[in-house]
């Protein structure tokens, strides 16, 4: 029997094919490959630690129970398909039940672990205001936003991805940025009054 190294150098495809035949190590490649990578765009989705481990690991679970769902035929990469169910469960998820405020205590993850303990702090509260900015936006924005610029897929792709045109997709971006314009404007008035008032 292969064992998994022997997938290691292959293709996201390529992997995806060894799992239609029956290939669980190509299964457990996969999903090391990715899951980091597809938490944080399922996090930046949706704002919370536990849904967005929900959403990354039940969309590996159709990819278990059913790797047929993956048609090759299409041409879609594995990474933009993997995107598209993501952002379906997304939908789903705010369909169901109101949005929650953006779990903070994930945030610090995402500051480089080799910067000093004052740089990562200071990152990690700009990651904060950042994320909680993109919370502010309306779904289909943070989604484009989320695809275009954290995982700097093309706006052809990011359309695909999303089932929209360009022209629409492009819409969605220069919305988001007006959106975390005007965030950041506010943040920036609030945080001017406070330091006001505390005469800072």
């Amino acid at each position: 029997m292969e064992g998994p190294m022997g997938y290691s150098d292959e293709t996201d495809e390529s992997l995806m094919r060894a799992i239609k035949g029956g290939k669980h190590q190509a299964f457990s490649i996969l999903v090391r490959r990715h899951t980091d990578r597809f938490f944080k765009t399922a996090y930046r989705l949706c704002g919370q630690v536990q849904e967005a481990e929900d959403m990354v690991q039940n969309a590996f679970l159709k990819i278990w129970n059913n790797p047929s769902i993956w048609k090759e035929e299409k041409g879609a990469k594995f990474t933009t398909w993997f995107y598209r169910i993501l952002i379906n469960q997304n939908i789903d998820r705010m369909r169901a039940k109101k949005p929650v405020a953006v779990d903070d205590a994930y945030l610090h993850s995402f500051a480089d672990d080799r910067t000093t303990p004052e740089a990562a702090l200071l990152e990690a509260r700009e990651q904060q205001l950042i994320e909680r900015a993109l919370g502010s936006l309306p779904e289909r924005q943070r989604t484009a936003i989320t695809l275009c610029f954290y995982e700097e897929q093309s706006n052809a792709q990011a359309a695909q991805i999303m089932g929209v045109k360009v022209k629409a997709l492009e819409s969605l971006l220069m919305r988001a940025k007006a959106g975390l314009k005007v965030f950041m404007q506010e943040n920036s008035a609030r945080q001017k009054s406070k330091e006001v008032r505390h005469g800072t």
